[in-house]
């Protein structure tokens, strides 16, 4: 039996996920929160941003083409409610 990649693996253990590959990333946007770097996303095509934390700091990933494992999420501002995407796995493919 051939052994599963690691976005199959999170995919049948969480329905909830999604798996995109391939996609350009049109905006990257790094801002410090707390103890954490929040990286920000914006992908071609799509108008919902792509969000997620990291200890350090990423390379700009503007440009590239990446792989994407995520979850829609709810984020407050200012009282208005808006539609994020918490990414999971991210991978330049």
């Amino acid at each position: 039996m051939p052994l599963k990649s690691q976005p199959e693996k999170l995919l049948q253990q969480h329905k909830q996920l999604t798996h995109t590959e391939m996609v350009k990333v049109t905006s990257h946007v790094q801002r410090t929160q707390d103890d954490w770097i929040l990286n920000t996303i914006m992908i071609e095509d799509c108008d919902v941003p792509f969000k997620y934390r990291r200890k350090k700091q990423y390379r700009n990933l503007k440009g590239q083409r990446v792989n994407l494992t995520y979850y829609p999420a709810r984020e407050s501002v200012a009282g208005m409610e808006f539609e994020i995407m918490k990414v999971v796995r991210i991978k330049v493919a």
